[in-house]
C-alpha cells in the first residue's frame, strides 16, 4: 500500500487517454489488494480461533483422562537476560548451583605414580605435587589350577588334599556373585550375561550359567526365610500387594509382604486368603480348632451344625493340610464356600496359636485376600474411586472438584494428627470424615454413591487414629511390587521352580539390602565366599527395629 501513496497527484491538463487508463489500472490493484489484505486478517483470525478450541479439546481430553491441562509456562528467566548464561570455566567463580565436595576423598587408591615436568630449565626447584585420580575398573579372567596331592598310607588307604571351603565347583565366589548382581540387580537377562562373559573369556556354558542363577540357593532361601519371620515379628504394620507371576505356562500371583525395613515376596498359584494366611506363617503355618478360629467361622455366617461339629474338636492343631481336609471331609464339610471359610478360620487359629501378633496392622489397596485381623485401607487407592469419575457438565465438574479438595484437606490434616495426636482431635476428624463422606449431591448421583461406598470403609480408613504409627497409603507396596514387575517384563515368566525360587529370594534379598543400606555386591561377596562378616539380614532387621523404638519411645510387641 506505501507504493499506492507515493504516486504523485497529476493534474487534469496533464493527463492523457493513455494516463487514465493506467491510473484505473492502479486504482483496480489497490481495491484488490485491500480485499485479499481483509480476507488474509480474517482468516488469521478464524485460525486462531480454531487454534484456541483445539487446545480447548486437548485439555478437554486431558481432565477426562485423568491428567492435568498443559501449563502455560513463561519463558526462561535466562532467555530475558542472556548475560545470566554466561559462566567461565577459567574464572575461578563456581558454577551456579553447584556446591564443592570432596570427591574422591573416600576411595581407596591403589597405585600412585609420580610424574616430572619432561624438561627442566637450570634453576628450578620443586615446590609440590598436584593430585589427579583416575577411577578405572580392571576386568581380567582369573583361572586357579588347584593340585591336590594325593598320597597312599601304609594300610592302602589314598589321602587327598580339599579344596578351600570357598570353592563351590568350577566357578569363583567372585564370579557367581558377579552373574548373580547382573541377573538381579543389573536386570540383565541369562543370553546376555553368556555373551558378556565370553567377550571377557570366560569359558561358561548357558546351562552352567543357569545352574549358577538357580541351583544351590539353600541358604539364600532360608535367610528370606529368615526375613519374613523377623520382620513380622518387630513390626507394627506391614504393607501388601501382589501382581501376576506366570509360572510353566499357567497364571500365578507373586506377593509382597514388607514396609520400611524389608521387602518379601513369593510366587504361588493362588492369591485367596488362604493363600495369603498361609504366607503369613513365614513356614510355620497349622490348622488349629481354637476361640479365634471358630470366632472368624461364625463371623462369616458357617452354619450352626458345621460349627458344632467343628467345636467339639477344639484344641485340634495339624501341620497337614492334607490331614485337615481329610477331617473336614469327615465332618460333611464338602461345600467350597463352608470348606474355605473353615480353612480360613482354621489357619487364623493356627497364626494365632502360634505367636502371630494380631495388633500387626496390614495395610492394602482393598484387595479383599487381605482383609484380615487389623486391616488398614490405602487412601491413595480408596479415593480413585472418585478420582475416576466424570463430570458431564459444569454443575458436575464443579461440585467433584469440591469433594476431591475436601478429601485431600482431610488427608493432610490426617498427616498433621500422625505428628501430634490429641484425643479432641481425633474426635474432631471422626466428624469431620462422616461430614465429608454422607454429603448428598443431588446433581451428581454417582459421586454421593462414590462417597457412601468409602464411608462403609471408614473404620480401616481411620485406622490411623488409633494407630498413629501405621501410614496412610500403601505406596511402600505399590513401589516394591514394581520391582517384580520389571523382572517379569524382561526375563519374562518361570519354567522351573528353582528359578521361581531364587526370583523370589534374589528380589527380597535385593530390596530388603537396599532398605538396609547394605550394598547387594558386598552382600553376595561375603555370602558366597564363605565370610559372613556381613550380619544377617533378619538381625539387621530387628536392629533397625530397635533404633525406630528407640527414637520414638514407642516399641512395637515383639521387638
Amino acid at each position: 500500500m506505501d507504493g499506492f501513496s507515493q504516486i504523485p497527484e497529476i493534474p487534469a491538463a496533464a493527463r492523457t487517454p493513455l494516463v487514465d487508463a493506467l491510473l484505473g489500472i492502479i486504482a483496480a490493484q489497490k481495491d484488490r489488494i485491500t480485499a485479499q489484505q481483509n480476507q488474509i486478517a480474517r482468516q488469521q483470525a478464524q485460525i486462531s480461533q480454531l487454534t484456541e478450541q483445539v487446545q480447548q479439546l486437548r485439555d478437554e481430553i486431558a481432565r477426562l483422562k485423568g491428567h492435568k491441562p498443559k501449563p502455560n509456562i513463561p519463558p526462561s528467566a535466562l532467555e530475558k537476560n542472556p548475560e545470566r548464561k554466561k559462566w567461565v570455566k577459567d574464572s575461578g567463580e563456581p558454577r551456579p548451583g553447584s556446591k564443592k565436595r570432596a570427591k574422591t576423598a573416600g576411595l581407596k587408591i591403589s597405585e600412585t605414580i609420580y610424574i616430572n615436568p619432561t624438561e627442566l630449565p637450570p634453576g628450578s626447584w620443586f615446590k609440590d605435587y598436584a593430585e589427579w585420580t583416575v577411577q578405572d575398573l580392571i576386568i581380567e579372567t582369573r583361572n586357579t589350577l588347584y593340585r591336590l596331592a594325593r598320597h597312599v598310607t601304609p594300610t592302602g588307604e589314598c589321602l587327598c588334599g580339599e579344596l578351600p571351603p570357598e570353592v563351590s565347583g568350577h566357578f569363583g565366589a567372585t564370579l557367581r556373585g558377579f552373574i548373580l548382581l547382573l541377573h538381579h540387580q543389573g536386570r540383565a537377562t541369562q543370553p546376555a550375561i553368556l555373551e558378556m562373559l565370553r567377550d571377557f573369556g570366560v569359558d561358561i556354558s548357558a546351562g552352567a550359567l543357569n545352574g549358577i542363577l538357580t541351583e544351590g540357593k539353600e541358604a539364600f532361601h532360608a535367610e528370606k526365610a529368615e526375613i519374613l519371620r523377623v520382620g513380622l515379628e518387630v513390626s507394627g504394620h506391614v504393607n501388601v500387594d501382589d501382581t501376576g507371576a506366570r509360572h510353566k505356562g499357567k497364571n500365578g500371583v507373586c506377593t509382597l509382604i514388607g514396609n520400611e525395613w524389608f521387602a518379601w515376596f513369593e510366587s504361588t498359584e493362588s492369591k485367596s486368603r488362604i493363600n495369603f494366611l498361609k504366607l503369613l506363617g513365614a513356614g510355620r503355618s497349622c490348622f488349629a480348632i481354637n476361640a479365634a478360629a471358630l470366632t472368624y467361622m461364625q463371623e462369616q455366617r458357617l452354619p450352626l451344625a458345621h460349627l458344632a461339629g467343628l467345636a467339639a474338636l477344639t484344641d485340634l492343631k495339624l501341620e497337614s493340610e492334607e490331614t485337615w481336609n481329610a477331617v473336614l471331609a469327615g465332618l460333611g464339610l464338602t461345600g467350597a464356600r463352608h470348606v474355605r471359610i473353615a480353612t480360613e478360620g482354621a489357619l487364623i487359629g493356627g497364626l494365632l496359636g502360634n505367636g502371630f501378633n494380631p495388633d500387626l496392622a496390614i495395610i492394602s489397596d482393598d484387595a479383599g485376600q487381605f482383609n484380615v485381623f487389623l486391616h488398614g485401607l490405602c487412601w491413595i487407592h480408596g479415593e480413585r474411586t472418585i478420582h475416576k469419575l466424570l463430570g458431564f457438565n459444569d454443575r458436575q465438574r464443579a461440585v467433584l472438584e469440591e469433594a476431591r479438595d475436601a478429601i485431600w484437606e482431610f488427608y493432610r490434616e490426617l498427616k498433621a494428627y500422625k505428628l501430634s495426636p490429641t484425643a479432641g482431635e481425633k474426635a474432631r476428624l471422626e466428624a469431620r470424615f462422616d461430614e465429608i463422606f454422607t454429603r448428598r449431591y443431588d446433581c451428581f448421583a454417582t459421586l454421593t454413591l462414590g462417597l457412601r461406598r468409602l464411608h462403609k470403609n471408614r473404620a480401616e480408613l481411620l485406622l490411623v487414629l488409633e494407630r498413629p504409627d501405621v501410614p496412610l497409603h500403601n505406596n511402600t507396596g505399590e513401589s516394591a511390587i514394581r520391582e517384580y514387575v520389571t523382572i517379569r517384563k524382561i526375563s519374562g515368566s518361570t519354567r522351573s521352580d528353582a528359578g521361581r525360587m531364587a526370583r523370589d529370594t534374589f528380589t527380597s534379598l535385593k530390596k530388603t539390602c537396599r532398605k538396609l543400606g547394605v550394598s547387594l555386591w558386598s552382600y553376595l561377596k561375603d555370602r558366597l565366599s564363605g565370610k559372613n562378616e556381613i550380619p544377617r539380614l533378619g538381625e539387621l532387621i530387628r536392629r533397625r527395629a530397635q533404633l525406630e523404638c528407640n527414637s520414638r519411645r514407642l516399641c512395637p510387641d515383639g521387638v
